[in-house]
Parts: C-alpha cells; sequence; structure tokens
C-alpha cells in the first residue's frame, strides 16, 4: 500500500524556519521531520511513498537526490579525478516519487493530482508536519474492516494551559497539569483512503478537509481510528522545540522504529 504524504504548504505559522525550506524538512534531532513520518510508516512495512511537493519542492527534491551521499561515510579522492568512494554506507528501503502539485493547490487538489500514482489502489495519506506513535497496522485494520470509502484518525489533545481542582468554596485543592481538552477528537491527520475518493475531488482549488471529508460524512462512508497515544503537530516554533527536546531527551513516543 502506498503512503502519500503532503508536503507543499507554506508553512506560514513557523516562518522563522520555513522561509529557508518546506515545513516538512524542518529539522528535529537533525533529521527532517519528513523524514520521522516515513520512519514510523516504514517500521510498520510501508516503504513505497508519494511525496506532494509546492512551495520549495526543489529542496525536498535535492534532499532525496543526494540522501544516499549525506548519511554515508566517503572519500573524495581528487589526485583520481574526483573519484568517490563510499565507506559504511546505510540506506533506507524506501521507494519515493516526488510530484509537483502546484504552488498554490489545495490539499484536496493535491491528492487529486497524485490520482494516476495510486491508480485503482487502497491508498494512506498523512501531512508532512505531524507526529504519532499511532500503530498503523491496526488503523489498517479498522479501515478494511469497516468497508467504507475513508477513514481518518482523530485525537483529542491535552489542554494548553494546567488547571487548577478547586471545590464548592472555591479552595484550591491542587493543580491538574494539562488536561484532556474539552472533549472534543480532531483531524491527528493519518488517513486511509479507497481510490473512490477522487470522485469527490473536482479541481485544485478543493480544500480535503471540507467538501470531500463533509461530503464522504454524509454518504456514510467515513470513520474515525481514535487514537489515544502520543501526536504532536509541528504547526509553529514552539511545537517545533518541544517535539526537538522530547528528541534530545530520548522521549520521543514517535520513535516507533529501532
Amino acid at each position: 500500500m502506498k503512503v502519500v504524504i503532503l508536503a507543499g504548504g507554506y508553512g506560514s505559522r513557523i516562518s522563522e524556519e520555513s522561509h529557508l525550506k518546506p515545513k516538512p524538512m524542518i529539522e528535529i534531532g537533525e533529521k527532517p521531520i519528513l523524514w520521522h513520518i516515513m520512519k514510523i510508516y516504514s517500521h510498520y512495512g510501508f516503504n513505497d511513498f508519494i511525496v506532494c511537493l509546492g512551495y520549495k519542492g526543489y529542496v525536498i527534491k535535492e534532499y532525496f537526490a543526494n540522501y544516499f551521499l549525506h548519511e554515508s561515510d566517503v572519500t573524495f579522492d581528487f589526485r583520481k579525478e574526483n573519484q568517490l568512494e563510499i565507506h559504511n554506507h546505510t540506506a533506507e528501503p524506501w521507494k519515493v516519487t516526488l510530484i509537483n502539485t502546484g504552488i498554490d493547490t489545495m490539499t484536496g487538489g493535491r491528492v487529486r493530482r497524485i490520482q494516476p500514482y495510486v491508480e485503482n489502489q487502497t491508498f494512506m495519506l498523512t501531512y508532512g508536519d505531524g507526529v504519532s506513535d499511532i500503530d498503523i497496522d491496526e488503523l489498517v485494520k479498522f479501515h478494511k474492516c469497516h468497508g467504507k470509502i475513508a477513514t481518518i484518525s482523530s485525537h483529542q489533545p491535552a489542554g494548553r494551559f494546567g488547571m487548577l481542582n478547586t471545590d464548592e468554596k472555591n479552595q484550591v485543592l491542587g493543580f491538574q497539569e494539562k488536561p484532556k481538552g474539552d472533549g472534543g477528537w480532531i483531524n491527528a491527520g493519518f488517513f486511509v483512503f479507497e481510490p473512490e475518493v477522487f470522485n469527490y475531488i473536482q479541481n485544485d482549488n478543493i480544500i480535503l478537509e471540507r467538501e470531500p471529508l463533509e461530503k464522504l460524512a454524509i454518504s456514510n462512508n467515513l470513520f474515525t481510528y481514535k487514537h489515544l497515544g502520543f501526536w504532536h503537530p509541528m504547526d509553529t516554533l514552539r511545537d517545533k522545540n518541544y517535539l526537538e527536546e522530547l528528541w534530545k531527551a530520548g522521549n520521543s513516543p514517535w520513535k516507533v522504529w529501532n
């Protein structure tokens, strides 16, 4: 099953770094977050990726074009016409297809443009800026069991601030650190789609999260896989720093690979 990754947005809310590179190439632990996302899927044996490019897509192309070189020890011998010798090379078992899906194309339009590459097959999709310890095998199993067109993963995020625990007299009894939010479940970005989803996307201006998903829900073709574990997006510099701190502390829940 192929994995489609949306990696074409401007990343304006993290412009401190995205003015130089696309958001999926912003690094956590000296590796692009795109790499972390691909490692999650690869851990479960899904190694065939289609990356939807847009803003500064050439940066992602150059990264994969030179991936083998970057991950290996090398010797450049300038005495022998710039001969290159590779030592102790490491490589991922990945097939990566990079597709230019337009600078200003909406998320649904980007999905529509990769239809020829997934053909008439079930495929997975996620955003290029969020990590999780979601069990991909269980996600796929859930999708196959309900037999509908689409599965969207969901997550109940923690509140942004700590909460006071009080009694009926307003006496403070203690503190609760970042409790669960207001009970709502949000889009966690790990999807499974049947090829019929393309029938719900008419042009480049369609936002996946609006008309297509809304129509799928109305037609009883959308189910959600509720993920109770770790999930975190990298929308802002604050998010980036938080994920970096977890990685440096050796406490990165999304690192499900060895």
